[in-house]
């Protein structure tokens, strides 16, 4: 594959994930669609693409999924829509993030991975970002929102710890997906009371789960293989930042100087974990 085609695919598939974000705070905040729902028709949108994909591919037909797995899957997906509830896009995204990459780093240095002292240096300055993005004050985020979204990042690090070596990517995502799937329906029937639902809300889930979590996962798994570990770890920084910039132009939500200096911090930290740990 050209080097110019890596690009463009690497791309799409950030965008596709910053993606996520930008329809579901849009779906939850100009939409009638309750979280349940939205998740729940996330799930199974993301499992049909992902399941017919998968019917034309080649190559590795090893893995099928996890009951394990797919109740983190489920977990990150009701965390991530319950938080968007009420953060705004730039939060949310840094905060999953944030926490994705914290859980599996924490779980790198439980296996006995080394610290170096960038590296140390780094997590640090992560979590002073966090601190600084959460410290009550006017521009603070929900406590319940942030709570949702932490959960939800942790829960989707653990699953990507699962992944590794479990077989193909893709199909190991379609089958947590249709696994996932009862979960969503359970989680729907038991608030069933809130349950609100409209046309737009309806097409927002349905690109959420097709197009940037099913076709995202499917273009992110395709050329990961072809990027260093630092250089695929890396190029993902930019998808708080693409969530960001979308909150700002399709959801004309501000950019505040804490979020700015909380985005530095944490980025930042996590880039200096992910460099120092290319030398290791």
């Amino acid at each position: 594959m050209s080097y110019k085609r890596i690009a463009v695919l690497t791309s799409l598939a950030m965008i596709a994930f910053a993606g996520n974000s930008l329809l579901c705070r849009a779906a939850l905040k100009h939409t009638a669609i309750d979280a349940a729902s939205f998740t729940a028709i996330r799930l199974t949108s993301g499992a049909v693409i992902l399941w017919l994909i998968v019917q034309f591919q080649r190559g590795d037909q090893r893995g099928h999924g996890n009951w394990m797995s797919s109740f983190l899957l489920f977990a990150y997906a009701a965390g991530f829509s319950f938080a968007y509830v009420s953060l705004p896009t730039a939060t949310g995204a840094l905060l999953l993030f944030g926490a994705v990459q914290a859980t599996m780093i924490g779980y790198g240095f439980l296996v006995g991975e080394r610290l170096f002292k960038g590296q140390i240096i780094g997590l640090v300055l992560a979590f002073g970002g966090v601190v600084v993005l959460l410290l009550p004050g006017l521009a603070a985020p929900p406590l319940m929102g942030a709570v949702f979204m932490l959960g939800a990042g942790i829960a989707w690090g653990i699953y990507s710890i699962r992944g590794k070596g479990a077989g193909d990517p893709t199909r190991v995502t379609a089958g947590n997906f249709l696994r996932a799937v009862p979960a969503a329906i359970v989680l729907s029937v038991l608030t069933f009371d809130s349950t609100t639902l409209d046309s737009a809300g309806f097409c927002y889930a349905v690109a959420s789960g097709a197009l940037a979590s099913g076709i995202g996962y499917a273009i992110w798994y395709t050329v990961v293989p072809l990027l260093k570990a630092t250089t695929a770890s890396t190029v993902q920084l930019s998808v708080p930042v693409i969530a960001a910039l979308g909150g700002v132009v399709f959801l004309a939500e501000p950019i505040t100087l804490r979020l700015v200096l909380a985005s530095v911090a944490i980025l930042g930290g996590i880039m200096l974990v992910i460099k120092e740990k290319e030398y290791d």
